[in-house]
């Protein structure tokens, strides 16, 4: 593997992190019976929908990086399909988290485009990576 690919993954390993102290935030609201989340069905979904898709997506980043490396494409757009990867668990939770920051928030705000900017990364770097190794 090379090394911006080790360091590609690095990275994502120690996301996980996040991700696992997400999933312990989501379960102290649960046990602790957090008003705004467990009487918000609207945040309490977005919310569980934001920590699936951060673990989900950095686990499939994981999987596809060795790939790159085996691409027929430039040094740039190797860099560009890592970057694609990286992004996508990362914008779309974000989407999904901020876009009902407040206990109130009964409908997602504006922010909840960073979910589709999420969406449009992972496809692009899916479909970068899949015609270049072709």
């Amino acid at each position: 593997m090379s090394s911006a690919t080790l360091t590609t993954a690095g990275i994502l390993l120690i996301t996980v992190v996040t991700v696992a102290y997400g999933g312990l935030t989501l379960l102290m609201h649960l046990a602790r019976r957090k008003a705004g989340y467990l009487d918000n069905p609207v945040r309490r979904g977005l919310w569980t929908a934001g920590h699936a898709h951060a673990g989900v997506l950095v686990l499939f980043a994981l999987v596809v990086l060795p790939y790159v490396d085996h691409a027929d494409a430039s040094g740039g757009i190797r860099t560009l399909i890592r970057a694609l990867f990286v992004a996508a668990p990362i914008l779309m939770p974000l989407g999904f988290f901020l876009s009902v920051v407040r206990p109130q928030d009964t409908k997602p705000n504006r922010l909840i485009w960073l979910a589709v900017a999420g969406g449009a990364s992972l496809s692009a770097g899916a479909l970068l990576l899949g015609f270049t190794l072709l």
